[in-house]
């Protein structure tokens, strides 16, 4: 599995509409509940949004969601730091992301 790790700022009047964005693209994945992806978003106190990505082959089944596209429109617009993106690796992991062999809970 491939994971990258993005985070940016938003400004202090976005942080509503990012939330509920957000929110949205975790209502779309539960509805079709893609196995190849694993996603994160948390939410830092100072308008930092980090979400972790991890997908098998392609993100495909997380980006081509009616709801990320509507996420990344006016991304840019939202944000108040340049988006930053870096691959990563799982170095260690306590029952927060589900292992390759481990069925997520629906």
């Amino acid at each position: 599995m491939t994971y990258n790790l993005i985070r940016y700022g938003v400004k202090d009047t976005a942080i509503a509409q990012n939330r509920a964005l957000v929110a949205k693209v975790f209502e779309a994945l539960d509805e079709t509940k893609p196995q190849s992806v694993r996603y994160l978003v948390l939410e830092l106190e100072n308008g930092e949004f980090v979400h972790l990505v991890g997908y098998d082959k392609d993100s495909s089944e997380l980006t081509g969601l009616a709801a990320f596209k509507a996420f990344g429109a006016d991304h840019a617009g939202r944000r108040s730091t340049p988006l930053a993106r870096s691959p990563a690796k799982i170095v260690g992991n306590y029952r927060m992301l589900a292992s390759a062999d481990e069925t997520v809970p629906a």
